[in-house]
């Protein structure tokens, strides 16, 4: 698969991070990633993330890294395309990216780097020595520290043939309109700010219909219904989806930093695909938080 044929890919559908499968002891639980794949693959998510955000990307080893990225690519083969999470300093992402590209990976997610801040200038020249790394196409995260321009986007746009998506975290509209309006369709355009659904009516607005859900991973019939209601301009039931479900989830999301990994996962076991504990530095749910997190989830039905 070309760039440009990874780029029609993520123009359109809904596409999902699976959650990564570690044991009670807190190792990377290869079967039980295998099975989660297979389940969430038939459900038509358009391409799925592996190693992002959602799964724990930060918290990897590097040889966790390669059997994570290598047991999707091998379980999702023929089924649906696979996106690797790279991040980190430059030459650790350029490690990660060739990694990827080796394995099979079809693409890759260009992470924020580490927590050191950056001028524009440097961040523009990160995403670039990762691009330059590979063959393969890149989507760039705009988020935390990394809050790349439109111009600057531009000129990587030109360098860099293969960076061929952008995705925002950053939930600024005049940023995300500038971005937009001058770059055009040199990009795919995927929504990334935590629980996307709530603002995926707007962004579409802006010219971004394409999303990653988060709680396809627990809820994946629903995430689907709810992306269709969104592209078809189906306001009833995108209306009764956020009330029933989104604002009292993110009610329990938002009561302590880094829930929006940690709620997955606890859906995820809920609904009897258990992928095992979050690492430290985060927190799993407080249990009176998993109840209502369960009972919730049991108002959506049978997924």
């Amino acid at each position: 698969m070309n760039p440009q044929e990874l780029k029609s890919i993520l123009s359109s559908g809904l596409l999902s991070f699976p959650v990564t499968d570690f044991t009670a002891q807190g190792d990377f639980h290869r079967a039980g990633y295998v099975k989660r794949l297979e389940w969430l693959a038939p459900y038509g998510a358009t391409a799925l993330f592996a190693a992002g955000g959602t799964g724990e990307f930060f918290s990897l080893a590097a040889s966790e890294y390669s059997e994570v990225i290598k047991t999707a690519v091998d379980t999702c083969s023929g089924s649906v395309p696979i996106l690797a999470g790279v991040g980190g300093s430059t030459r650790q992402a350029i490690e990660y990216a060739q990694e990827a590209e080796r394995l099979g990976a079809k693409g890759l997610l260009l992470l924020p780097h580490y927590l050191t801040e950056a001028s524009q200038e440097g961040v523009a020249a990160h995403v670039e020595a990762v691009c330059k790394s590979v063959k393969i196409g890149v989507v760039v995260y705009n988020r935390n520290v990394c809050r790349l321009t439109a111009p600057l986007l531009e000129r990587l746009a030109e360098r860099c043939p293969n960076l061929i998506g952008y995705k925002d975290g950053l939930g600024d509209i005049e940023l995300m309109v500038s971005i937009r309006r001058r770059l055009g369709d040199r990009f795919s355009y995927l929504g990334g700010l935590p629980t996307a659904e709530v603002y995926a009516a707007a962004y579409k607005a802006l010219g971004v219909p394409v999303y990653s859900s988060a709680v396809f991973n627990f809820i994946p019939k629903t995430a689907m219904d709810f992306y269709h209601a969104i592209a078809r301009d189906d306001h009833a039931t995108v209306a009764k989806i956020i009330d029933d479900f989104f604002l009292p989830y993110l009610d329990i999301r938002n009561r302590r930093s880094g829930y929006a990994v940690s709620i997955i996962k606890a859906g995820a076991k809920i609904v009897g695909h258990d992928a095992g504990p979050v690492r430290t530095p985060l927190t799993d749910l407080l249990p009176e938080e998993y109840e209502a997190l369960a009972a919730l989830i049991d108002k959506q039905g049978a997924q």
